[in-house]
């Protein structure tokens, strides 16, 4: 609840060269961090688990309509992990 639309890319992590970030665009007001993680906790594997949750307005789409992920690859690659 609460998540519009969510994608998740791969962000440069210095020990393990690149760990998920996940992009959300939150419906309404955003969730807590803690609650998209509880969701995530057993559905995803631990090496899949992000490391990072980013909220956005929106997130940018092909002309397919599919989320363009190398556009979002170009726009976080200066992001900052919180544990790198």
């Amino acid at each position: 609840p609460g998540v519009q639309e969510a994608a998740v890319i791969g962000v440069y992590h210095p020990r393990w060269d690149e760990r998920p970030l996940l992009i959300i665009v939150p419906h309404g007001e955003p969730p807590e961090r803690q609650s998209i993680l509880e969701h995530l906790q057993g559905k995803v594997a631990k090496w899949w688990f992000p490391d990072d949750i980013v909220f956005v307005g929106e997130l940018p789409h092909g002309a397919t309509g599919k989320v363009d992920k190398k556009t979002l690859r170009e726009q976080f690659k200066d992001h900052k992990l919180p544990a790198a």
